[in-house]
């Protein structure tokens, strides 16, 4: 079994909400993740195993910002489902660089596998959801690898959706609040693409929604929800180029603008029912 340390526990909606940290190979570091462990695994005295979703968050984040402030729990546990919430980045390497920006470095990995210095041997992030941490979860959790789903929240949006897009075999539901739909044509993508990736822009595409979802094997039902009144709405993250690509190829999409609403979580927790729903549809059939 991969070494993981229990920091802390709390009791939530009859399951428990727990802080694990592990050294990563992928990242040459300390990373951490939160669980949400339903009820139903706290009780069960079998051997049973219970669908999973991975979230991932946004900038700046940390394992805990999705397990405090979203609701998910309550939701989780009424489905009998696991949450994963990983960190955003490996933390205090001390890397040139690395705390300059709030947009990029820690707190922003961007869900890419980097390959330009100082970033190439710790900033693997892609490949740490996809191969350790997927592998870690189901060796030390009463979890159903085949039964895993995947979300997240703006840069996790755009992490969770070109995740699904690039590894179409290895999740079963997806769905996203306020993605950055295309990271090649925005300042925040751009930003960190060439910072992590280089100048080459035919190295930025593997990790672009709106161009990967024309290429994708993947046909996973995609909710998205995106508030009216968000401010990085037009410049930041253009969920019209991505709505507009996958008409093009009839992917199976819901976009909902939901009025008002703007980046936070907030509007996170107001329709976070809805996207526990839309995975357990998918996980428990």
């Amino acid at each position: 079994m991969m070494a993981i340390e229990l920091v802390s526990e709390h009791a939530s909606f009859g399951g428990r909400v727990e802080f694990y940290q592990h050294v990563s190979k992928c990242c040459n570091s300390v990373m951490k993740f939160s669980v949400y462990r339903p009820p139903q695994a706290c009780q069960s005295l079998t051997e049973a195993k219970f669908p999973v979703l991975f979230w991932l968050s946004g900038l700046t984040c940390t394992e805990e910002n999705f397990m405090a402030k979203s609701a998910a729990q309550k939701y989780a546990a009424e489905q009998g489902l696991f949450i994963i919430a990983p960190d955003t980045s490996p933390r205090g390497l001390n890397l040139p660089g690395e705390t300059d920006d709030w947009d990029f470095g820690e707190g922003a990995g961007f869900y890419v596998n980097a390959t330009e210095e100082p970033w190439r041997n710790n900033y693997q992030m892609q490949d740490y959801i996809v191969d350790e941490l997927f592998q870690l979860v189901g060796k030390n959790f009463a979890v159903d690898l085949n039964r895993a789903g995947i979300s997240g929240h703006s840069m996790g949006g755009h992490g969770a959706i070109t995740i699904a897009f690039n590894y179409p075999q290895q999740f079963k539901s997806l769905s996203a609040f306020a993605p950055i739909c295309a990271p090649t044509q925005c300042p925040w993508g751009m930003k960190a693409l060439s910072g992590y990736l280089g100048d080459n822009p035919a190295q930025w595409e593997k990790y672009d929604a709106h161009l990967l979802i024309e290429k994708t094997d993947c046909r996973l039902p995609l909710l998205i929800d995106q508030g009216s009144a968000d401010n990085f709405l037009q410049q930041q993250l253009k969920p019209a180029l991505l709505v507009d690509a996958g008409l093009k190829v009839n992917y199976p999409m819901t976009f909902r603008l939901q009025s008002g609403y703007d980046h936070s979580y907030y509007f996170i927790a107001s329709f976070i029912e809805d996207h526990i729903h839309h995975h357990a549809k998918q996980l428990l059939a």
